[in-house]
């Protein structure tokens, strides 16, 4: 195990960066006040310092404290649409390979439409279509709206290329019925494979709904880290020099896209034999 790790530069580059991630959310959820994540808490407009190492904002929040209690709730958002994104996507797409015939062509024929649309539009209708702010499980379920599409198209094309293998015309000779060869022939050979879907999909997740807070439509009551993005921008912080203030927030997300992107690629060489490199 350790000497494939060696190899596999790629998914330890990513574990330790997610890593950093999860040990600063933590120690800072027991060492950090995060009640000063709300607005009018501290002094406003305060550059880095020993009392506010991140500076605070505009509206008199500890950068510090906006990151420790809005790390986790993007975050959140990402695993959430991600997850239900992958479970839909994987039950449709192993359903249509499988199964093939007409359920193959609806389901195949759903997804190629649903992804020539630009989703990002769609995103911004549902979440304007829902009057009032977003809570995060409400951004949650909006991104999960649209995140099955992606996973049902890549998920069936690999289930085709087993779909045919001796394994499973054994199985069905053995008197296995649909979906107990799914589920105890196909899905544990793609494990792997689902695992790097579902990183991959998180990481898209989270960069929808960044965009949709940066645009003002997500829970505009919560210090997720795209909102305080929204507010960088609605008080023109780059204009005025309050770099410390959309500093913090656009490091924090490179390191969670710089973790998962590594991450989905380490995991993809798993689950590729032919990226894989030789002992």
């Amino acid at each position: 195990m350790l000497s494939y790790l060696r190899r596999n530069t790629s998914l330890v580059v990513g574990i330790v960066i997610l890593s950093i991630l999860v040990l600063f959310m933590v120690l800072g959820a027991f060492t950090i006040d995060t009640s000063n994540a709300q607005p009018l808490s501290v002094t406003p407009l305060q550059p880095p310092s020993w009392d506010y190492p991140f500076g605070t904002d505009r509206q008199g929040r500890d950068l510090l404290a906006v990151m420790v209690a809005g790390t986790p709730l993007t975050l959140w958002i990402g695993f959430v649409a991600g997850i239900i994104g992958v479970g839909v996507g994987a039950a449709l797409a192993f359903t249509a390979a499988y199964y093939g015939g007409i359920v193959d062509t609806v389901i195949r024929s759903t997804a190629d439409i649903g992804l020539t649309i630009p989703g990002l539009l769609v995103l911004i209708i549902i979440a304007v279509s829902l009057k009032g702010s977003l809570t995060v499980n409400q951004m949650a379920i909006v991104v999960a709206s649209l995140a099955w599409l992606s996973p049902t198209r890549t998920i069936r094309s690999q289930v085709l290329t087993l779909r045919e293998r001796g394994y499973v015309e054994i199985a069905r000779l053995n008197g296995m019925h649909g979906p107990e060869i799914i589920v105890r022939e196909l899905m544990p050979n793609l494990l792997p494979y689902l695992a790097a879907t579902l990183v991959s999909s998180v990481s898209a997740a989270i960069l929808a709904s960044v965009g949709l807070e940066v645009l003002g439509l997500g829970p505009v009551e919560s210090p997720t880290l795209g909102m305080t993005l929204y507010w960088v921008v609605f008080n023109a912080a780059i204009i005025n020099g309050w770099w410390w203030w959309w500093t913090a927030p656009l490091v924090v997300i490179l390191l969670v896209f710089l973790g998962l992107f590594f991450l989905t690629v380490g995991l993809d060489e798993i689950a590729n034999p032919r990226l894989r490199r030789s002992v």
